[in-house]
């Protein structure tokens, strides 16, 4: 294999950028995943535990309100409560703008593909109006931390996140024999999303080694782990089915209901060999193409079951192998990605970013995304985003694309760049003939930049 920076940024980073370097080596790449998350730390996101009391306060004020209907307070508890729901809801206007600035600013692109790559997987979404902000919160504290690190912590963090109980109503699952369920008959019993989605789409995957038994027998197990009043995950003991239970074979609990009984068998489904090869799949679609080659996957499978589910050693495994450096770009960008790609090309300024109110952060850089196909924040269910090209491509999609291209880029960076400047900033040597040509010969400087971010060329990575 030879390393391509160009290549690199394109196809495994954030995209070109006129302001940073492309990474001189694999192990580079590799290095800085190990470092600081610098962008973090320069572009910070709300924690889940600072968001989670925002949620606590938006719920006090609806009650305030509600109780105070017909009452001469209640217009006072109105104003506060719909004050605050402005605030709570404009907050994610602002962590937006944070995220793409850490894509336009970041020297480990990489870093921040990742991150969304996990946080898809593990998909996680609010689904009342008090939690419906915390998607970049949970991202920040449950998925980010631990994108460098093994899969097993990731997927605990996320199974016991109090974003995911709530998404998948795990919060409210008892078991038929528990204490509680025989004491509160409201209850509604057993669910079991929670672990046929564990099982489906975050270890084993679709078509993996278990049964409806295993589902229904993890789904027991992970009764007791619940939601707090104050938004924070618990577990209760109470909630949960007494007796062991038997999940691809092994055996777990069956005294004391424990936390740990719970977390063995994440971990063993973490070290699975069919979570290996889910996991080596996922990535090679994400990162080369709608049909990988098969020998990459069993490359990363081999190099995840080695490691014992370290990603580090997986992502190395990728960055080695040839076929992750096919030079044709194969995979489209989804709108997310393309619209950071857009703005780092175009070394749009974090004072710009931060001197948008959060208004107009939603109406150029967040709104446009639903009109191309990602309702950004709210995929349409727990597997997350589709990776397929096709869903991507579509009439309407592209015309949205074209409409953004073309308008919004001179509202982010003025003056705009020399179109020849930018199709080389933009592209590298990917900026081929016809890129080359629309460059040169729009007929206004906004019409060659939308003309270079609508091309074939900069839709790929």
């Amino acid at each position: 294999m030879q390393f391509d920076g160009d290549l690199v940024e394109i196809r495994f980073g954030a995209g070109l950028s006129p302001l940073q370097p492309r990474p001189a080596s694999a192990e580079q790449m590799l290095t800085r995943l190990q470092g600081a998350d610098e962008m973090a730390q320069r572009f910070p996101v709300s924690s889940l535990e600072d968001a989670a009391a925002g949620v606590r306060e938006f719920r006090r004020l609806s009650k305030d309100r509600k109780r105070q209907e017909g009452q001469r307070g209640y217009e006072a508890a109105d104003k506060a409560f719909k004050s605050y729901r402005r605030a709570h809801n404009l907050a994610r206007f602002g962590w937006h703008g944070q995220r793409l600035l850490r894509h336009v600013h970041a020297r480990d692109g990489f870093r921040e593909r990742l991150a969304l790559f996990w946080a898809d997987h593990f998909t996680a979404q609010g689904k009342s109006p008090a939690m419906r902000v915390l998607a970049a919160p949970y991202a920040e504290s449950v998925i980010r931390p631990h994108v460098a690190g093994r899969f097993e912590d990731m997927l605990i963090a996320a199974a016991t996140s109090p974003l995911m109980l709530h998404y998948l109503d795990q919060n409210r699952s008892a078991g038929p024999g528990s204490r509680v369920a025989k004491r509160r008959k409201r209850l509604s019993g057993l669910n079991e999303n929670l672990a046929r989605e564990v099982l489906e789409l975050h270890t084993l995957g679709a078509g993996g080694p278990y049964s409806q038994a295993d589902v229904r027998q993890l789904a027991e197990l992970f009764t007791g782990l619940t939601v707090s009043r104050e938004a924070a995950f618990i577990y209760r003991p109470g909630m949960a089915e007494p007796g062991a239970e038997t999940v691809l074979g092994e055996s777990y609990g069956g005294g004391k209901a424990e936390l740990e009984q719970v977390l063995s068998a994440l971990r063993d489904l973490a070290r699975h060999p069919a979570t290996a090869q889910h996991i080596a799949w996922k990535l090679a679609v994400h990162f080369t193409s709608d049909t990988p080659e098969p020998a990459l996957i069993s490359h990363l499978s081999a190099r995840y079951q080695e490691s014992g589910g370290a990603l580090l050693p997986v992502y190395a495994a990728l960055l080695e192998h040839p076929a992750a450096w096919e030079t044709d770009l194969r995979n489209v960008k989804p709108p997310f990605d393309f619209v950071a790609s857009a703005c780092r090309a175009l070394a749009v300024p974090e004072a710009r970013i931060a001197a948008l109110r959060p208004g107009q952060i939603n109406r150029l850089l967040l709104a446009p995304l639903t009109p191309m196909g990602q309702r950004w924040e709210f995929s349409g269910g727990p597997d997350g985003w589709p990776e397929e090209d096709g869903t991507w491509i579509t009439p309407q999609a592209l015309a949205a694309r074209l409409r953004w291209a073309m308008a919004v880029p001179r509202r982010l960076a003025q003056p705009l760049p020399d179109p020849r400047v930018f199709a080389s900033a933009a592209l590298g040597r990917f900026a081929n003939e016809r890129v080359q040509f629309a460059a040169g010969a729009a007929e206004t400087q906004a019409e060659a930049v939308g003309l270079i971010l609508s091309s074939p060329a900069f839709q790929r990575r």
